[in-house]
């Protein structure tokens, strides 16, 4: 086993109870080659990370020529420790840093991981969940913001996407559905009505001296108006008479 100033070369400074150190990863590839990764070397590993506490009471065993791991001797102290909660050698191991009040009585503070020789620090479980909830607010925000801007292409013209089209297509179908009934209910007030209202009155009659071209004549003259000369515009009889001679109703 390494002695503690071999282990404290070349080892960051310990960092203050309570700070966050889930964005960090720790791995050493030459201690790796060299010794194995099991449950009895794995302590010596975990001490060599920036995660170690060296007032923790495994540094004292190791002082003791103990080993760190030794509940036997845990148990009897107070204060805060290291243990191996989980072994899956040798890929994953899991430590639990605690602090003991009593032989049975202890309270869980953070907790770590080695996985494939990286060692990592476990996140809270509130920092998981705010985690989760920002990331499925932000998706929620994302889905709300391309539903909008999906309805604002709707009735525009100009190349959409499916769903756009399916939606337009919808919406138009619903709009050239006839009610039949709705057409009989109108008829029906339609008809009411003029047979409320009085005829319509005859026609006023023309002016004195007007005669109306006659239905052949306005035909054959529509069909040679392309080829013919541009001729003067036929005067207004009613305004060729003067207003002492217009008619009154």
């Amino acid at each position: 086993m390494a002695t503690p100033a071999a282990m404290l070369e070349g080892v960051a400074p310990p960092q203050p109870p309570g700070t966050d150190m889930t964005g960090i990863c720790f791995r050493d590839q030459l201690w790796l080659n060299t010794y194995p990764l099991d449950r009895n070397l794995v302590f010596d590993y975990f001490a060599l990370s920036p995660f170690y506490d060296w007032t923790c009471n495994n540094e004292q065993l190791r002082m003791r020529s103990l080993h760190p791991l030794d509940l036997s001797q845990l148990t009897k102290m107070t204060g805060t420790e290291f243990v191996l909660s989980e072994v899956m050698e040798p890929h994953l191991f899991l430590i639990r840093k605690q602090k003991r009040d009593s032989p049975d009585k202890v309270t869980p503070m953070l907790a770590y991981y080695i996985l494939d020789g990286s060692i990592y620090q476990a996140p809270q479980l509130c920092n998981v969940f705010a985690a989760r909830i920002g990331r499925a607010l932000y998706y929620i925000e994302k889905a709300f913001t391309t539903a909008a801007s999906k309805l604002e292409k709707i009735g525009y013209a100009g190349p959409v996407d499916s769903e756009t089209e399916t939606a337009s297509l919808e919406s138009k179908v619903a709009k050239e559905t006839i009610d039949l009934k709705e057409v009989k209910r109108v008829d029906h007030i339609l008809a009411s009505l003029q047979r409320k209202l009085p005829p319509a009155p005859p026609p006023p009659p023309f002016p004195e001296g007007y005669v109306p071209p006659s239905t052949a004549e306005t035909e054959k003259g529509t069909e040679t108006q392309e080829s013919a000369e541009p001729q003067a515009p036929q005067v207004d009889p009613i305004i060729d008479q003067g207003p002492a001679k217009r008619m009154k109703f």
